[in-house]
């Protein structure tokens, strides 16, 4: 019997680990180290700022110039890192990340909102947006975002 429950675990395993990627297995990587960071208090401002330093350009700019147009929009929201990515917490809750083009190795960065941000509008709202470059008028648009969303 005990065979039995030991190979069905192997194979189990094995699958799980086969179906994902080697950026999500990395991902998901970073989320646990995160937790422990977060266990021990860690200042997660600093976690995010060295974050976004890691990254190449033009990844890294956007990060930064994001970083500053989120905190001056809503200083109430706690910088932290998610899966690796930076991202802004109210009351323990993700309320949005960017996930740089990087990370999965996609054509765009992406800003995210979770289902905290309040967003909603009528029966259907954006949730993500792409991102190649951040003009005056983006970084405004963010900042509107990001205030609607912790209204």
């Amino acid at each position: 019997m005990k065979d039995t429950q030991k190979s069905a675990k192997s194979a189990t395993a094995k699958r799980t680990h086969e179906a994902f990627s080697d950026e999500e297995r990395a991902a998901i990587k970073e989320r646990v180290k995160e937790t422990k960071v977060a266990a021990d208090k860690a200042d997660g401002e600093s976690a995010l700022l060295e974050k976004i330093a890691e990254m190449q350009e033009p990844d890294r700019a956007m990060g930064k110039r994001l970083h500053a147009v989120i905190k001056a929009s809503a200083p109430s929201l706690s910088p932290k890192l998610w899966y690796g990515m930076p991202a802004y917490a109210k009351d323990g809750k993700i309320v949005c990340f960017f996930q740089p083009a990087q990370k999965f190795k996609t054509r765009y960065a992406t800003l995210g909102f979770n289902d905290a941000a309040h967003l909603d509008e009528g029966a259907m709202w954006p949730t993500a947006f792409a991102l190649t470059k951040l003009t005056a008028a983006d970084e405004a648009r963010i900042g509107a975002l990001v205030k609607k969303a912790v209204s």
